[in-house]
């Protein structure tokens, strides 16, 4: 069903349906997502960084992050792509965490004991469940511990 929302992107007034952003600015995210596709089959940027490609192509880095986080741009072929872990900034290629923050995060949630932090170490154990890889979390959640 579709309603009334203000684009994130613009601000401007319009009718949302399937997509969170207004068709201008839909537009204008396809137009980037082609200019960073083109630059990267090109054989001599396939060594690029992401830093590189958003320098040479005008695209922001969270941009181009939220193109590999959709799977619009495969970086099997890409060698030196990544994007920034959020919370140390180190360049990863899949979650949204590098593996020594995601084990930080883990030993934290099992340091955490008691009825009152039971409700932090749940939240933190959701938030670790969702920085995983997408086919990590498949399997987790078809072992049924999602809810742990």
């Amino acid at each position: 069903m579709a309603q009334l929302d203000n684009c994130p992107r613009c601000g401007a007034l319009f009718v949302r349906t399937t997509r969170k952003v207004c068709p201008q600015c839909h537009e204008e995210i396809e137009r980037q997502y082609r200019i960073v596709y083109d630059f990267l089959r090109q054989k001599e940027n396939r060594e690029a960084t992401i830093y590189e490609t958003s320098e040479k192509t005008g695209v922001s880095v969270n941009q181009i992050r939220e193109f590999i986080r959709q799977g619009r741009l495969q970086l099997k072929n890409l060698p030196n792509m990544g994007y920034p872990c959020e919370t140390c900034g180190t360049l990863i290629r899949e979650g949204r965490l590098c593996p020594s923050c995601r084990e930080r995060l883990m030993a934290e949630i099992n340091s955490l004991s008691g009825d009152k932090d039971e409700a932090r170490a749940d939240a933190l154990r959701r938030q670790a469940f969702d920085n995983l890889p997408r086919g990590y979390r498949k399997l987790k959640d078809e072992d049924g511990l999602r809810g742990r």
